[in-house]
C-alpha cells in the first residue's frame, strides 16, 4: 500500500510517502534553530511552526517522489499519522491535518505509536529496496532518545513487550542537560560526541553508573545529572578537580570541557551497555535493535556492536541518519503492516492525541 505518513510528535515536521518498507519520499523540517535560544523545545512555538510548515512539507514530499504516477493524493491508498507519545500541542497539528486529508480525499486513516515507528526504523528501505534486512523474531529492542529509554521485546509484527524503562530522565535528555550545564547550547548531545573524540582518556572523572545493582532493567539518569551538576559546583563532598569552573557563566577551560563531555557521555553509554547485557542474559535474545536519536552517536554504535559480537548476535541500527531522529518514513512503514491487518481508525472524528501513549 502507498501511504502518506505525517509525524509532528515534537520539533520536526515530517511527511513521507511509503510503499511497504520502501520510502519513496521523506521530508523533514527541523525547528532546532527556533528552540535553540530557549535551551529546549517550547510547545507553543513548536505548534505554531508545525502549523506554518505542514502544508509546504506535504507539497514538497509529493514533489520529491519523482514519479508523476505517485505525486498526488489520488494515488495514495491510506494516510498515517503519529497519535503519540509526544508533545500534545505538536501532535495535535499532525492529527488535525491527517483527519482533514482523509475526510476530504476519502482515504483510510491509520494511527501509529511513535515508539513502534522507532522500532521499525531499523528495517526501513530506500526506494530501491535497500538494505534488505529480513525479520528474524524475536528481537531485543532498545529505544534511546531524548524522551525515551526503554527495552522492548519485539516478538512479531506489531507485538511488543516492555521489560524496562527510565524512571525519570531519558538518556538523550541527560546528555542534552549536561551539555547545557557546560554552556554548549541546545541540542547538546552531538556537541558532547564531537568533544569526546578529542580526548585520549575517555573516562577521566568516572561519573556514577546508575541502577546497575537494581536487579531490574529500568534506568534512571536524573541522579547522574545531579551528580554532574554538583561536581561542577565543587559540592560533591570531595575536593573539586575543576578549580576554574564558573557554572553561573557557563564557562570552563576548553581542555576540561572535552574531558567532562567525554566522561559524562561514557557514564551514560556504559550504563546502557551494561543494562543491555543484563537484558540479553535475562531474555536469552541476542538479536538487538538499537534505535532513537541517540543512536546517531558513533561511539554508542561501536559499543553496541562489540556487545552483540560478545554474545554471537547481531545489532541493527537505523541505516540512514535521518531515521535515528523523528521522521514520518518509519511511521509509514509501521502503517503498512497495520493496513495489512485492517487496523484502520474506525471513527476519524474521534481520533485524538495520546501524549503518554505506551506501546
Amino acid at each position: 500500500m502507498r501511504i502518506l505518513a505525517i509525524d509532528t510528535s515534537c520539533d520536526e515536521t515530517s511527511v513521507a510517502v511509503t510503499d511497504g518498507r520502501k520510502v519513496l519520499s521523506n521530508v523533514i523540517y527541523s525547528q532546532v534553530l527556533l528552540h535553540k535560544k530557549w535551551g529546549g523545545v517550547v510547545p507553543s512555538i513548536a505548534k505554531r511552526a508545525h502549523e506554518e510548515r505542514i502544508d509546504f512539507v506535504i507539497e514538497e514530499t509529493f514533489r520529491k517522489v519523482g514519479n508523476k504516477n505517485l505525486c498526488s493524493l489520488h494515488k495514495i491508498d491510506a494516510i498515517a499519522v503519529t497519535q503519540g507519545p509526544g508533545l500534545a500541542m505538536a501532535l495535535e497539528v499532525g492529527i488535525k491535518k491527517a483527519k482533514e486529508l482523509a475526510q476530504k480525499h476519502h482515504k483510510k486513516l491509520i494511527a501509529v505509536n511513535h515508539l513502534e515507528g522507532h522500532i521499525y526504523s531499523a528495517f526501513v528501505e530506500n526506494s530501491k529496496g535497500n538494505p534488505k534486512h529480513e525479520f528474524k523474531f524475536p528481537y531485543l529492542a532498545l529505544i534511546v532518545s531524548g524522551g525515551h529509554t526503554e527495552f522492548v521485546i519485539f516478538r512479531d509484527h506489531l507485538r511488543y513487550e516492555i521489560i524496562g524503562a527510565t524512571l525519570d530522565d531519558a538518556a538523550g535528555e541527560a546528555l542534552d542537560k549536561a551539555a547545557k550545564l557546560l554552556g554548549l547550547g541546545y541540542p547538546g548531545g552531538s556537541v558532547l560526541e564531537r568533544l569526546a573524540t578529542q580526548v585520549d582518556n575517555i573516562d577521566e572523572y568516572n561519573f556514577p553508573r546508575p541502577m546497575l545493582k537494581s536487579g531490574d532493567l529500568n534506568f534512571s539518569f536524573s541522579g547522574l545529572k545531579t551528580s554532574f551538576y554538583y561536581f561542577l559546583k565543587g559540592q560533591d563532598g570531595k575536593k573539586a578537580k575543576i578549580s576554574e569552573v564558573k557554572l553561573e557563566q557557563n564557562r570552563v577551560r576548553t581542555s576540561e570541557v572535552r574531558l567532562l563531555a567525554s566522561s559524562f557521555q561514557e557514564a551514560v553509554f556504559d550504563t546502557l551497555i551494561k543494562k543491555t547485557e543484563m537484558a540479553i542474559k535475562l531474555t536469552t535474545i541476542n538479536q538487538l535493535i538499537v534505535v532513537g536519536g541517540v543512536t546517531a552517536n558513533l561511539r554508542l554504535r561501536k559499543l553496541m556492536r562489540n556487545l552483540a559480537k560478545k554474545y554471537q548476535g547481531k545489532v541493527l541500527f537505523p541505516t540512514y541518519k535521518y531515521l535515528s531522529g523523528d521522521n514520518a518514513a518509519m511511521i509509514g512503514v509501521v502503517a503498512g503492516y497495520k493496513a495489512d491487518k485492517k487496523l484502520f481508525v474506525e471513527d476519524i472524528d474521534k481520533l485524538d492525541r495520546i501524549p503518554r501513549w505506551s506501546l
